[in-house]
């Protein structure tokens, strides 16, 4: 066997960020995450549920040889994103690569779709990634299902009917906005101003001026990364005191242990944690055993999104098939549903999963799920 070479790693993911160059047997694939600039954080926490993931298809010999994961650094931008893709599916020909984020998801659907490449995204939720071809999956659900989710709840069950948005001028910013606008009329809500700043703005002081004038019930920031902190912070710090709302990008740590984000409200996809199905269980005892503490569901998106690479390349070793971008989409499509943590998952015909969400309350104590909505 040839001496495995070493590629990229970066704090959590460089536990399988290795490449190899080995016999056939052995499957490698790619994953372009921020691993540096503001929003590197969330490369950490994807990265630990890729890493787990590897590891346990690698103990219960899900595949012939040995699975790997070569990381490139995407630093959430586009340009960047391009980059990255055209070298894991050029230089390193992984059949399959897992993306995140909105525009850099966009950016490199072309080259997958032309390569013939799988491209998965677990962290990025903007409604045109569903419509990126058939080699792009979505194994999260996006923003228009959270967006859904959590108005009727706001103004049904809260009273809350006057709604400010701020968002980060791009197109994950966009959708949510096209879905507020859209949505709020029908379940008795009223989108009374809509703010869109710069993604590399961290000064929000006047944007905060127009939010006290507005005076709105609800404040929904759809943002990311280090912006979306300074947005709670100086919020909070200018005065303004109504409920804060957002999507699955609050569910990370900087989030969570932010005095001023405490009470926020924003949505995810529902999982059990304390589910006794074998897939969730081991994932969940897994990573609190080796992270020392619960997962969130940006963390299993990326586990299963390895995980169903891991059932996927098994099934077509065993008919004698390469693991190809091809033939893992084929065998996709049919197989449709598999065993992932929070149970059985079936993708829809453009590629991209439907789930119950729940609306999640910080709390600084790890937070809590206030309304369950089904499918």
């Amino acid at each position: 066997m040839l001496p495995f070479k070493k590629t990229l790693c970066f704090g959590l993911l460089s536990v399988a960020a290795w490449s190899l160059s080995a016999s056939a047997a052995n499957l490698a694939i790619g994953a372009l995450f921020p691993m540096s600039g503001p929003n590197a954080t969330y490369g950490d926490v994807f990265g630990s549920g890729v890493n787990l993931a590897v590891e346990h298809i690698n103990e219960d010999k899900m595949i012939d040889g040995v699975l790997s994961v070569q990381y490139e650094d995407s630093q959430a931008l586009p340009q960047q994103g391009v980059i990255g893709m055209n070298k894991l599916v050029n230089v390193a020909k992984v059949p399959y690569v897992l993306s995140a984020f909105t525009g850099v998801s966009k950016a490199i659907s072309t080259t997958a779709a032309r390569t013939k490449t799988v491209a998965v995204n677990g962290g990025g939720v903007g409604p045109d990634l569903a419509d990126l071809g058939p080699y792009f999956w979505n194994i999260i659900p996006l923003a228009n299902d959270e967006v859904r989710a959590v108005l009727p709840y706001l103004v049904k069950e809260r009273g809350m009917k006057r709604f400010v948005l701020v968002y980060v001028d791009d197109p994950l910013g966009a959708g949510i906005r096209k879905e507020l606008t859209d949505t709020l009329p029908k379940v008795g809500g009223e989108l009374i101003e809509a703010l869109s700043v710069p993604a590399t703005a961290q000064q929000f002081s006047g944007i905060a001026a127009r939010v006290r004038s507005a005076n709105p019930d609800v404040i929904y920031i759809a943002s990311y990364g280090a912006q979306q902190s300074q947005i709670v912070k100086q919020f909070r710090d200018n005065g303004i005191k109504q409920q804060l709302v957002s999507y699955t990008a609050f569910s990370v740590p900087e989030i969570n242990a932010l005095p001023e984000a405490k009470g926020a409200l924003y949505t995810s996809q529902n999982i059990d944690w304390n589910s006794q199905d074998p897939v969730t269980k081991r994932f969940v005892d897994d990573y609190r055993k080796k992270y020392g503490k619960m997962p969130t569901a940006y963390i299993a998106n990326y586990y299963n999104a390895v995980r169903l690479f891991g059932l996927l390349a098994h099934e077509l070793e065993q008919q004698g098939k390469p693991v190809t971008g091809e033939n893992l989409l084929a065998q996709r499509l049919k197989d449709k549903s598999f065993e992932l943590v929070g149970g059985q998952v079936t993708f829809t015909e453009n590629g991209t999963v439907i789930s119950p969400m729940q609306v999640n309350e910080i709390d600084g104590a790890g937070g809590k799920v206030v309304s369950v909505v089904a499918e």
